[in-house]
């Protein structure tokens, strides 16, 4: 490591209960309760909850069904993630206003390299104060912020300086919080270990059977002991945090990995032709999104998860690729052919990967079709002008065929149903489609 990347200053900056604070600019009758976000339907989960909702053991990815037990007077809202979004993008201006080196991790928290901001807007504790300051000022939201010579132990002061809920009430938290250069150890050591990054249920129960809890407990094991109990890589790992030991770059440029939309449903389907209608109208939202990021995907995988929580995932890879729904649905719609419902699907997704440019163009095959067969050259045609009505009238001025029903098209929007859905209008019955 060189001088210059030891004097490094990271921030991390995480949004507070973002999803709930959001809701509550439009809801303020509601602050001060236990607030639910995320969906509202026997099979939602929770994106969200204020931490007067904490106080009663509710957080994130717990199901509402629990939730509700836990907490029953709270109150249960749907998630809207256009929204959560467009916000995430404000919080994402003023971030790039103290910093180029900005690492989005999700809509609610990021990495931010400012070292090179130090003469200019001062010292990390400073920049935090100043990014919390402007992002309450201006969007009416509370962020807290770690400052730290490292990403990890940026993330842990961030937690440090969070709100805590407690039984008796919700304690303000610090809002910035530093780990001193030179004494990080000393903030480290006292921390449990489940807190350093890899230790998960099965590795926190190995670790507690060598009597250890916390991350001193760990380091004084040594490296060698560690390795033996956990294997090389693992055992290093969590060897190398326990010695605030982590020299990872803020990466401003994350490659996109995959693009993929996915649906619980509201009630178990039986019927392929029902799995059909669902597989359009996730591969119509697969393809806008390529499309939007300018690229196209040759690796299309079908998910099914059944009604007894058995998930399965079918993959195709094509010669070239592709943008359009119809080459997407033509893709995994053999794949869910040759899968039986019978026993009940409780979800669908369809993601796309391995990335290039799109390359559907005409070919002998289709030059043989029927006349009024559609080319690959025609769908592409016909996407551009989907898009171009998409963009100039919303996102629900056109879709799939298959997509309407008496209540309008049942378009797909990222992030819209990722927990899970809110009621049966998701899934009309035939006769309403």
């Amino acid at each position: 490591m060189t001088a210059g990347e030891s004097l490094r200053t990271i921030l991390h900056v995480d949004m507070d209960a973002f999803y709930v604070s959001v809701e509550l600019r439009r809801r303020p009758e509601l602050r001060g309760q236990p607030v639910v976000v995320g969906g509202t339907g026997p099979r939602g989960v929770v994106a969200a909850a204020s931490y007067e909702a904490r106080r009663y053991g509710v957080f994130s990815a717990m199901p509402g069904s629990v939730a509700r037990r836990l907490c029953p007077q709270a109150v249960f809202l749907p998630g809207d993630h256009e929204l959560y979004s467009e916000v995430s993008r404000e919080v994402h201006e003023i971030l790039h206003e103290a910093t180029p080196l900005v690492e989005p991790l999700a809509l609610d928290e990021a990495f931010l390299d400012v070292t090179g901001a130090l003469r200019l807007l001062g010292d990390g504790v400073a920049i935090g104060w100043h990014i919390r300051n402007r992002v309450m000022a201006e969007l009416e939201l509370s962020c807290s912020v770690g400052v730290a010579p490292s990403k990890f132990l940026a993330k842990l002061a961030s937690v440090a300086a969070k709100p805590k809920p407690t039984p008796a009430g919700v304690l303000p938290g610090a809002g910035v919080f530093e780990v001193i250069r030179g004494r990080e150890i000393e903030f480290l050591h006292p921390l449990a270990v489940e807190k350093l990054w890899g230790v998960g249920p099965a590795t926190l129960e190995r670790l507690q059977r060598l009597g250890v809890t916390t991350v001193g407990d760990l380091n004084r094991l040594g490296e060698a002991r560690l390795v033996t109990a956990l294997g090389k890589a693992s055992g290093r790992h969590l060897w190398a945090l326990s010695c605030a030991a982590d020299d990872r770059p803020v990466e401003i440029d994350r490659a996109m990995k995959s693009i993929g939309h996915e649906e619980t449903f509201a009630r178990d389907l039986h019927e392929t032709t029902e799995l059909r209608t669902e597989l359009v109208r996730l591969s119509d939202g697969v393809a806008s999104r390529l499309r939007a990021a300018g690229t196209g995907a040759r690796t299309l995988t079908l998910k099914v998860r059944f009604a007894g929580f058995t998930t399965i995932t079918r993959s195709a890879t094509l010669p070239a690729p592709v943008a359009t729904s119809a080459a997407i649905v033509a893709a995994v719609g053999p794949l869910l052919d040759r899968i039986d419902p019978t026993a009940g699907v409780r979800l669908v997704g369809v993601h796309a990967s391995n990335f290039g440019e799109p390359v559907e163009q005409l070919r002998l095959d289709d030059l043989l079709a029927a006349p009024a067969a559609a080319t690959a050259n025609d769908w592409a045609e016909a996407s551009a002008a989907i898009d171009a009505i998409r963009d100039r009238f919303g996102s629900t001025a056109i879709g799939p065929a298959s997509a309407v029903s008496k209540r309008g098209i049942r378009l797909v929007r990222r992030g819209a149903q990722q927990w899970g859905p809110d009621h049966d209008r998701e899934h009309p019955p035939a006769d309403e489609r």
